[in-house]
């Protein structure tokens, strides 16, 4: 099967400006996401950006990018405008956050395996909470599976309720689930899935997929054991580079 692995990159953020221009050890972030994504078994590796000058960065260490708009909502739109750019049919298409350049290929490929099954429409990763400050933290989207390891619902609530016991002993009591944000999607579902309205859960919550549940499609998911660092903020950044980096 053929799939390309897309990397949503926008300059204008809220919190970061410019963020995957922002150097990591003597390479942009987005220079580092790229180069992740290359290790993992896709056949091709493609920046999507609302940004010449991220353009050019990638251009400058020889990666391959495409010019999308600048009212995309989501990332996953950006990357169905990166798709149809780039003109080749692909059977899968893996979204990588921008903004993680401490993703590992292992979990890349991860999200491809879950492309083995031909029930699959849309793939993601979670990870357990080990902690309390972890599950009541709202910015840590929670999950819940069914028994095939099929996401039923995304909360930034803790779920599931822990009925008859103290919060501080719910993960004694319940395994929780955390929802690791990269996304794989059949081409086929992923044009679908760009085409819908906003729904009540999904604005409720600010959780795009969410919205795909709610129309029907099924979201695989596989457990990760990487503890993975998004850089939202300068902060964040801060403590990225407190951490050693080969």
């Amino acid at each position: 099967m053929k799939s390309i692995g897309i990397i949503p990159a926008r300059y204008e953020s809220t919190r970061f400006p410019g963020k995957p221009l922002v150097q990591i050890n003597g390479k942009s972030m987005i220079q580092r996401v790229y180069e992740q994504a290359s290790q993992a078994r896709l056949q091709h590796v493609l920046v999507a950006t609302d940004d010449e000058r991220i353009m050019a960065e990638v251009a400058r260490f020889g990666g391959n990018a495409v010019l999308t708009a600048t009212t995309h909502q989501s990332g996953t739109d950006r990357c169905f405008e990166a798709y149809c750019a780039f003109n080749e049919p692909c059977d899968f298409i893996i979204n990588i956050q921008g903004d993680e350049p401490f993703i590992q290929p292992e979990q890349i490929n991860l999200v491809i395996d879950l492309f083995t099954s031909p029930i699959t429409q849309v793939a993601t990763l979670i990870k357990k909470i080990q902690s309390e400050a972890e599950l009541f933290n709202p910015n840590i989207p929670k999950v819940i599976l069914d028994i095939r390891q099929q996401a039923i619902y995304f909360s930034r609530h803790p779920i599931p309720y822990v009925r008859g016991a103290e919060t501080q002993d719910w993960l004694q009591r319940q395994t929780f689930y955390k929802h690791i944000g990269i996304y794989g999607y059949r081409a086929d579902i992923l044009e679908q899935i760009t085409q819908l309205s906003p729904s009540d859960l999904e604005l409720s919550e600010s959780l795009e997929q969410l919205l795909w549940l709610q129309h029907g499609f099924r979201i695989a998911t596989a457990l990760t054991t990487h503890e993975n660092i998004g850089i939202d903020t300068p902060e964040d950044l801060e403590k990225a580079l407190s951490q050693s980096w080969r």
